[in-house]
């Protein structure tokens, strides 16, 4: 497994500060993307949160899927969440350390009073001195918020004296992307009023608890609630992993409500999805990935996108027109770049590679960010897509009509052929995920082929500088 170095530097620790006008929270921001450009220490907010107490467990929340590995939890993580400017709202977002838990605050308008909300996204620390301290927040005295330095702190030229150097999985990275391609399919499945909420959350398996289980359970609406049932059956909804809501026990006493999104349930194999806890004028959502043991980077969603070179054209484009929207309209995107929305979707889908893009299941809708990741990384580490690439490059593809034939270096012969607009394939990768996970490398490279590419020699090692990521990779065992 190949992994990076994120440096990330703060002028001091984030805390929490009580004073004779109330508390006052300071997130300390690292280097970030802004209208203007790379800045160190952006500053995105200035004002109160109308919720303090709702605020404070929403934050240890996110704080809680940072620091967790849900599977093989003896290994601890320790990410610093990322936080968007949105212009009307704050986004806070963290990936669990196994990569299959993406948890996002979105503190919206109403929950905010007294500041305007900039653009931008960077990362905040949030040690441990603070955890402790936002625990202990039990009163709804106002709660002053800054996101950012001090003004005295911007103008400053004296070092950071902050620092903490994080190794990066590029699965890690990848889930960013395949989580945003995965949210794009969900639809409202249930909605749960707030004491039916907490009694489905708080009968859940916990982890560490005799007879809790890392598999898939199945659930399906009953009245105002759910009940757990044996299989998928029409309108069921899967929760993978159930000890992995963990994390929304923090939120229950303030939640008003409980929404579940998801896919429509097809066979028996697990579903991801996400569940949200709506609370008094912001939203905690926790997306889960198919299964406990895997996190999101294997899941294959982004791997069209990235083998085609008409997706990484429209992306340039794209990427110009975006201007940290909390919503991103498709179709006014479409208008303004003069391409489809099939095109500008795509060029979402491969802007997400290097998370510079993100999905919200509740408004059905992406939004824009940048993290400070290489975008070149996700292909280049990714396994299946590189292979492909390999495959075209050794002209192992042969075109018969709908049929293809690609001969692997052992000299086997897969037979790839369109059905129903997706690619089958006579390989292992096929006959066990059914396209549940992606296409495999022999139907990316028949599309490679299709698409014009023939020779797609594999992308270099290259190292790409990019603000804030130490650009050595080594080779973690």
């Amino acid at each position: 497994m190949t992994r990076s170095l994120q440096a990330v530097a703060y002028h001091r620790p984030s805390a929490l500060e009580s004073g004779p006008l109330g508390q006052r929270l300071g997130l300390e921001t690292s280097r970030g993307a802004t209208p203007a450009g790379r800045v160190d220490h952006p500053r995105f907010f200035s004002g109160f949160v109308t919720e303090p107490r709702t605020a404070a467990a929403a934050l240890l929340a996110v704080a809680d899927v940072a620091a967790a590995r849900y599977w093989q939890p003896q290994r601890p993580a320790s990410y610093d969440p990322v936080v968007t400017g949105s212009g009307d709202r704050l986004r806070f977002e963290s990936f669990s350390g196994c990569g299959g838990v993406l948890a996002r605050l979105d503190i919206l308008s109403t929950g905010l009073d007294g500041g305007e909300v900039g653009h931008g996204t960077t990362n905040v620390d949030v040690n441990h001195p603070l955890r402790e301290a936002l625990s202990r927040v039990g009163s709804d005295d106002p709660l002053h918020l800054r996101v950012g330095p001090e003004e005295l702190a911007v103008t400053t030229v004296d070092g950071a004296v902050v620092e903490k150097k994080v190794p990066l999985p590029d699965r890690w990275l990848r889930g960013f992307a395949e989580a945003q391609v995965v949210a794009s399919g969900f639809e409202l499945r249930a909605e749960l009023p707030a004491a039916e909420a907490v009694r489905f959350l708080r009968g859940l398996p916990r982890t560490g608890a005799r007879g809790a289980s890392r598999g898939a359970m199945w659930v399906v609406p009953a009245g105002r609630g759910l009940r757990p049932t044996t299989r998928p059956v029409p309108g069921a909804v899967c929760l993978p992993g159930p000890e992995r809501l963990s994390a929304l026990q923090r939120v229950l006493r303030h939640a008003t409500a409980l929404r579940v999104y998801g896919p429509a349930a097809a066979g028996s194999s697990p579903l991801a999805g996400a569940w949200e806890a709506v609370l008094p004028g912001m939203r905690l959502t926790l997306t889960l990935s198919p299964d406990a043991a895997r996190g999101f980077s294997g899941e294959g969603g982004v791997l069209d996108a990235l083998a085609g070179a008409e997706a990484a054209e429209d992306a340039e484009l794209i990427s110009v027109l975006l201007a940290w929207e909390p919503r991103i309209d498709l179709a006014g995107l479409a208008a303004s770049a003069g391409l489809s929305v099939q095109r500008v979707r795509a060029a979402l889908v491969y802007l997400g590679t290097s998370g510079r893009v993100g999905y919200d299941a509740a408004e059905a809708a992406y939004f824009h960010r940048e993290l400070p990741y290489d975008n070149e990384r996700v292909e280049r580490h990714n396994p299946r897509l590189k292979d492909a690439r390999a495959l075209v490059a050794r002209h192992a593809v042969t075109l018969d009509g709908e049929m293809a034939t690609v001969r692997a270096e052992d000299g086997h012969a897969h037979r790839v052929r369109a059905d129903g607009g997706v690619l089958t394939c006579t390989c292992v990768w096929w006959a066990k995920y059914r396209g549940g996970r992606g296409p495999c490398k022999h139907a990316l490279a028949v599309r490679l082929v299709r698409r014009g590419e023939t020779d797609a020699v594999p992308p270099a090692a290259v190292r790409t500088p990019v603000s804030g990521v130490e650009t050595t990779e080594e080779n973690a065992r």
